[in-house]
């Protein structure tokens, strides 16, 4: 596969454990602040959670925020999947619903909590789809 998986996972690693299921390489945005901000150099796909109850200046995690503030990783983002609770109502995957409405990128899924083996397989057609784009 051509396309590259970038996901940010907090302490909980619900998002983590969700992309390892894949069984894809990924690069993981670092929980702590970095001074060498990740350079993706091909395609990707972007691997997101909803945080702070889906509040319109919380949903994404900062560090996602930072990712996608250098105009390159932006350039090359193709798609975003979301991650979350479905406890969080009209909010869930509020995340990756802000970043497809700012790049015009697809959202090929959302996934709850860690998803499912219908969730990966659901996925992984998707970004076989994308990647013979």
């Amino acid at each position: 596969m051509s396309l590259d998986i970038v996901y940010f996972s907090n302490y909980s690693g619900n998002t983590k454990r969700f992309v390892e299921k894949l069984e894809l390489e990924a690069i993981r945005i670092p929980i702590g602040d970095s001074d060498d901000p990740i350079i993706v150099q091909d395609r990707y796909v972007l691997f997101v959670p909803t945080y702070g109850g889906g509040s319109e200046t919380h949903a994404i995690p900062r560090q996602v925020r930072s990712f996608l503030n250098v105009a390159s990783n932006r350039d090359k983002l193709v798609g975003v999947v979301g991650l979350g609770n479905t406890n969080f109502g009209e909010d869930y995957c509020k995340a990756a619903e802000m970043i497809a409405a700012k790049t015009g990128v697809p959202i090929l899924g959302r996934v709850e909590i860690f998803g499912t083996d219908h969730d990966v397989n659901t996925i992984k057609e998707r970004l076989a789809m994308l990647d013979d784009k």
